[in-house]
């Protein structure tokens, strides 16, 4: 995925911390798309090529990761509010788009690496709008300010910078500013061994490991 530093101080190859851009430390790019290219897997944009731009770490998530993650969510995707965080490349979020969820909201810190994905995105539009939209932001300052919608996002894509102890923060905040519906899907990835912290309400559905990161899919349940 990528990653940068988020919240005050870093943001991912997703959003406020280095993004999945600056601090991916470790994360080799896998796309077979090649160099400064991201090639969508799957959906209505299948093999459709896309511009990466040259940033520090940043590095699109690859593909026999997005395909896992995507094969775990199965039918969880069309129509589904997405909330891409540390979003970086946006690879993870236009996975979900091309699966026809029904908004996918993209927050990624670094302003250029922004305006790339908002590029990205105005090609697949072509002729048509796309229910998209991206935030300049850090993902923590944002999930901590920002309204989130009525009945929350239904599948939440989180990979923040390794080594930056954002995960449990963006975790908490998603609980307890309401960002989630009851049954949200959370999609966390954190660097090998790592333990994160999430809440007690989010029970582990499916997990596997690819080179120095650790992916995580967790449904949520109402609190008791």
């Amino acid at each position: 995925m990528k990653k940068r530093a988020t919240s005050k101080g870093p943001t991912r190859g997703k959003s406020s911390a280095p993004s999945r851009s600056d601090m991916q430390s470790g994360k080799q790019s896998q796309s077979t798309g090649g160099a400064g290219r991201l090639r969508i897997i799957g959906g209505r944009f299948k093999r459709r090529l896309l511009t990466v731009i040259d940033a520090p770490g940043l590095r699109p998530t690859p593909d026999r990761v997005r395909e896992t993650l995507y094969n775990w969510l199965g039918v969880h995707v069309g129509g589904a509010r997405v909330l891409d965080l540390f979003a970086g490349s946006g690879a993870l979020g236009l996975e979900a788009l091309s699966r026809e969820a029904a908004h996918v909201t993209f927050v990624e810190r670094d302003s250029r690496v922004a305006r790339a994905l908002q590029a990205n995105l105005a090609t697949l539009a072509s002729d048509e709008s796309l229910p998209a939209s991206v935030m300049s932001n850090e993902t923590i300052h944002w999930l901590d300010t920002a309204q989130p919608p009525q009945g929350g996002m239904d599948l939440v894509l989180l990979d923040p910078p390794f080594r930056l102890d954002l995960a449990a923060p963006s975790c908490a905040l998603l609980e307890s500013r309401h960002w989630l519906s009851d049954s949200a899907m959370i999609y966390l990835e954190v660097e090998a061994g790592l333990d994160p912290v999430v809440p007690a309400n989010w029970q582990l559905h499916r997990e596997s490991r690819a080179g120095d990161s650790h992916g995580r899919l967790y449904q949520r349940h109402p609190p008791a």
